[in-house]
């Protein structure tokens, strides 16, 4: 569809030379192949608002207006704490950069647990982006984060409120559909060569427990609120095999 072999030349189209770096996740205009934006930390919000007319029809509302200062505040700490503290933990070149990151991430972890003892989602009974960006940093985190980032303290298959939180999700449609775990191993583990000079791909750990019961429903809630699920993902964008429990 936009005829170019690498993210880099929409970057470049848009700016020659870029000092950034080339990351993602990236909206590119196809009609002129440049780059458009790349603020991931504003990217789905303003799908969720600026975005409404081309919304499918009886897509959820991830971003209710009602709730947005608590949904920011919560988001804020996640990222801070979760989904980049992670990376601070992985990446650290000190040991006290290390220590103080990876105490961050489960000071989170247990915040976030203590929050859903009581509620089926972040932010009360139905999904909102809070719980779409902290799914992403649960869904890779006993595959990558826990051994090759040094974040474990425990598995979140050990935490059995964040198991049954991050199962509820990968049994709803729209995460675990689109979830490959072969595909983040080896993304992971082979391209952070300083991490994992070897490159070697871990054979664990065993996925089938993300298809087990989570009896999450008995907090009753509404996933998607006054809107419907999303269908299935398109012929041809499934996931193979490899990558499913």
């Amino acid at each position: 569809m936009l005829g170019i072999r690498y993210l880099s030349e929409a970057y470049d189209a848009r700016e020659s030379g870029y000092p950034g770096g080339v990351s993602v996740p990236a909206l590119v205009d196809v009609p002129t192949k440049k780059l458009v934006t790349n603020d991931y930390q504003r990217l789905t919000l303003d799908f969720a608002t600026e975005w409404r007319a081309l919304h499918r029809h009886g897509a959820p509302d991830l971003y209710p207006r009602a709730l947005r200062e608590e949904t920011d505040e919560v988001m804020e700490g996640v990222y801070r704490d979760v989904n980049n503290g992670v990376y601070r933990a992985g990446f650290a070149t000190t040991q006290e950069e290390y220590e103080d990151a990876f105490r961050a991430v489960f000071r989170r972890l247990a915040t976030v647990s203590e929050r859903l003892a009581g509620r089926r989602y972040l932010m009360g009974e139905s999904i909102t982006e809070a719980d779409i960006r902290l799914f992403t940093t649960l869904v890779r985190f006993d595959a990558v984060y826990h051994g090759h980032f040094k974040c474990n303290e425990y598995k979140i298959a050990e935490n059995p409120v964040l198991w049954a939180y991050a199962r509820d999700l990968y049994q709803t449609p729209g995460f675990g559909d689109t979830v490959d775990f072969d595909h983040i191993k080896r993304h992971y583990y082979q391209v952070h060569t300083g991490v994992n000079p070897t490159g070697i791909v871990p054979l664990g750990p065993d996925l089938s427990g993300w298809l087990t019961p989570h009896r999450r429903e008995e907090l009753g809630g509404r996933p998607f609120g006054d809107g419907t699920p999303p269908g299935p993902p398109p012929a041809g964008e499934e996931i193979p095999a490899a990558g499913r429990p």
